[in-house]
């Protein structure tokens, strides 16, 4: 080994300790440090876990091999398949050909010019810089779809019981259960799906299975396919129940960048420039680009609408601006992208007296342009036929617009044969000077011989009615309205007549709500009228206090109403959560009326465990006493065993903590592994990175995880198993002593009986253990060089009846 000096000429850059200064303790016996010197510079060789970053853009997280390159700074190993996952275009490099699993031990800009490659230690942060010219041309946030997961095999069922009993001073007691069941099983990329429940009451109780079907991804072309019993997608007709199969594409499985529309920004650059892009004021993206043509098709959808700044920042600091029209009606799809389903099956009608016949249904929407998405439709069956086209229409300044017409020839359940036309317009537009929106406004009218599908199917008792359900127009609006940076203003109208008929059914919202010094403030009015002519109307105030100044995680609540044809109610109560991860709510409420009489008192209750959620209700009011209750989760069976969880979404995650029990996980309440050490995460975005971090502040006592994150990438329905590797034992500080007394030197590796994890002594000869077995020795291998007398073996025993981190003293021989 080669020594630093005391007088070595060390640069500013490097971070210099003397070696010397850790003989006190062993005189003589020193390690060399002098790899450390450099801090982030250089580091031992070895497997680091690391982010990868390209071009500043965070891409995955890998485990990659390093090895000392020149001045002992580290260098990372590359094979053509981790390049290939990186993004890089493999194919164009005669270097990348051949044997995707051979490491290249040349820098990176050997194999590919002008890339670089730059290690952050500190951080574990890999930076890497390869051309544009070198990589796949890929969205942002794009994740290659070998990482997608579909999980482990498993069965589950996600339940949900509630139940409730009455009991009344005069009349009968009462009593009610209602269970919601629905069951899966997974194997590869299939999704099996059962929806059941049951319902219970004093007088009768009944099954009903809602819907069973199959479903799996198609990778490949970003679709799905299901068979069974399912719902039609209702972009361009209203959607239907169905027993059959469906084939359409799935926007979920686009990276995020690419869902939803967003125009593509075209422009020409004459150096190296900086390209930034402004909605309404706020900066939406940022790129780099090379001199000549660039395309940015990849911008997140950020609002209806709102024209587009882009800014060109040339690198000599000149700059030149345009504008990007941008407004969007819900139909209008991203230049190229193409939309679409396909159904063939038997209608399952709401009424078993309607008819049901097989049908089938195609629909095409595709973004043509910035400015036009074409869309294109047909439903039928053997005696109904409608053909629908329509366009969505960028208006620039003006906003967006979709013109659409569908038309539609019947045999009746009569036999009576009918024709007509249905017109539709959609308008969206966003005002960024007065921060209004228009979300959608519609309208559709319908000719007296136009009728939808469950329409034509539909069967009438009284015959002389028949076309009374028949509608003929149909407005809607929504709008949003900020005002004072503080106050959000919305109001919404709904309305819909009938042919041969005077019914109309409408509905009306208005409200706004704001915060004022943390205090939440609301008032709605709302108005309805049903096509029997009933009608209601109802007017609400709510305010929302935070109390965390003298109870944490709580708030004081009051509300007013006023509803048609009844007194004002006023309720006033307390509401908040409990425990360190807010695993339990609760609220307690009291209701008055106008004459100030006592209408109610409720109390309520729920309870988040790793088992399953648990609720509780008390309701009293003068004679009539309620108690509510309910139960929900899951429960998953699986290669390893059955384990039980809170209620499950679409896509979940398995935990395998190896045997530890108690293991939290961040940001999800009353979610810990079992006694087996199992656990499950209830619900993960499907095709996106998930991260499970595991809560290390309340980890047992006797545990130690390794790894304490991870990322998963689950497809739809997907149950993915995430391994945590623990150490259980106890632990401790151990002072290694040699025979002579001293302290074993520092530096020196140590790795216990049963394990291939090597800790290092500290300066004092003391080394951090964990997972050491209670109750019998474990013996500790002991290497500071590979002399014999640079070795030395140590026993440690750890009393059963320890906890915490023990201080122990041990020799070592």
């Amino acid at each position: 080994m080669s020594f630093a000096m005391a007088n070595e000429i060390v640069s500013a850059a490097e971070v210099y300790f003397d070696p010397k200064m850790i003989e006190v303790h062993s005189p003589g016996v020193a390690a060399d440090l002098s790899i450390f010197n450099r801090g982030d510079k250089a580091q031992l060789p070895g497997i680091y876990n690391v982010e990868a970053y390209v071009n500043k853009q965070k891409v995955k997280k890998i485990a990659l091999r390093f090895i000392n390159a020149k001045e002992g700074t580290l260098q990372p190993v590359f094979t053509p398949e981790i390049l290939k996952s990186l993004g890089v275009n493999t194919l164009a490099f005669t270097a990348l050909q051949g044997n995707d699993k051979r490491e290249l031990t040349e820098p990176l800009n050997v194999v590919i010019p002008f890339a670089t490659a730059q290690f952050t230690f500190t951080t574990l942060r890999l930076d890497l810089s390869i051309p544009q010219a070198a990589l796949v041309r890929q969205a942002q946030d794009y994740i290659d779809p070998q990482r997608w997961d579909d999980g482990i095999p498993v069965f589950f069922t996600s339940y949900n019981f509630s139940g409730a009993s009455q009991r009344q001073e005069q009349g009968d007691d009462e009593s009610s259960q209602y269970l919601n069941l629905q069951n899966g099983l997974n194997f590869g990329a299939w999704r099996l799906r059962n929806y059941s429940t049951y319902s219970a009451s004093s007088e009768q109780h009944h099954w009903d299975n809602i819907e069973s079907y199959a479903e799996r991804d198609i990778k490949s072309l970003e679709a799905r396919l299901l068979a069974g019993q399912g719902m039609t997608q209702g972009d361009l007709f209203n959607s239907l129940q169905f027993t059959g199969g469906e084939f359409y594409s799935d926007d979920a499985m686009l990276p995020n960048s690419q869902r939803g529309f967003a125009p593509v920004v075209r422009g020409e650059a004459s150096t190296n420039a900086e390209v930034t892009i402004k909605q309404n004021g706020y900066l939406i993206a940022q790129r780099y680009v090379a001199p000549g043509p660039f395309v940015i098709d990849d911008l997140y959808p950020s609002s209806w609408s709102g024209d587009l700044d882009v800014i060109i920042k040339e690198a000599d600091g000149s700059t030149h601006k345009f504008t990007q029209p941008f407004s969007s009606v819900p139909i209008m799809q991203r230049q190229g992208h193409l939309k679409y389903n396909a159904v063939f099956g038997r209608y399952r009608a709401a009424d078993s007296k309607d008819k049901q016949p097989l049908f089938g249904e195609l629909a095409v929407i595709y973004g043509a342009s910035n400015w036009i998405t074409p869309y294109a439709g047909t439903r039928f069956s053997d005696k109904y036929l409608a053909l629908l086209s329509g366009l969505g229409i960028t208006l620039s300044e003006m906003g967006s617009v979709s013109l659409d017409v569908t038309h539609a020839r019947a045999t009746l359940y009569e036999g009576e044969r009918s024709e007509g036309s249905s017109w539709r317009a959609q308008y969206s537009k966003s005002l960024a000077a007065s921060d209004t929106s228009i979300s959608i406004g519609g309208y559709r009218y319908s000719s007296s011989g136009y009728y939808d599908f469950d329409e034509a199917n539909h069967r009438n008792d009284d015959e002389n009615q028949w076309q009374y359900d028949h509608k003929r127009s149909k407005f809607q609006i929504s709008v949003q309205q900020a005002l004072f940076s503080a106050v959000n203003f919305y109001f919404s109208a709904f309305q819909q007549n009938y042919w041969n008929s005077t019914a109309q059914s409408r509905n009306y919202m208005a409200g706004f709500n704001t915060s004022i010094a943390s205090v939440n403030y609301s008032l709605s009015y709302s108005a309805s009228k049903l096509e029997d002519g009933d009608s209601d109307n109802q007017l609400a105030f709510n305010v929302r206090v935070p109390l965390n100044k003298w109870l944490p995680h709580s708030w004081a609540t009051y509300a007013y109403t006023r509803q048609k044809d009844q007194g004002a109610i006023q309720q006033t109560g307390l509401s908040g959560t409990a425990f360190a991860d807010n695993r339990m709510s609760y609220s307690l409420q009291q209701s008055l009326s106008s004459d100030n009489q006592n209408l109610g008192t409720s109390t309520y209750a729920a309870y988040r465990s790793k088992y399953g959620n648990v609720n509780a209700g008390y309701y009293r009011q003068r004679d009539n006493v309620q108690l509510s209750y309910g139960l929900s989760g899951g429960l998953f069976i699986h290669e390893k065993g059955v384990t039980l969880s809170q209620p499950p979404g679409e896509s979940f995650a398995l935990i395998d903590a190896s045997g530890a029990s108690g293991v939290r996980v961040k940001n999800i309440p009353g979610v810990e592994t079992d006694w087996r050490g199992f656990a499950v995460i209830p619900y993960l975005t499907s095709y996106n990175e998930n991260r499970i971090a595991i809560d290390t502040k309340h980890l047992p006592d006797d545990v130690e995880i390794v790894q304490t994150a991870q990322e998963v990438v689950p497809t739809k329905g997907a149950l993915v198993a995430v391994r945590f590797k623990s150490f259980q034992g106890a632990r401790a500080l151990v002072h290694l002593q040699r025979e002579d007394g001293s302290p074993v030197p520092f530096g020196a590796g140590v790795v216990a009986d049963g394990t291939s994890e090597e800790s290092i002594v500290d300066d004092g000869g003391i080394v951090y253990l964990s997972g050491l077995k209670q109750g019998e020795p474990t013996q500790l291998s002991v290497k500071w060089g590979n002399a014999a007398s640079q070795q030395c073996r140590a026993w440690v025993t750890v009393s059963s009846e320890s906890s915490g981190v023990l201080s122990l003293t041990v020799p070592c021989h």
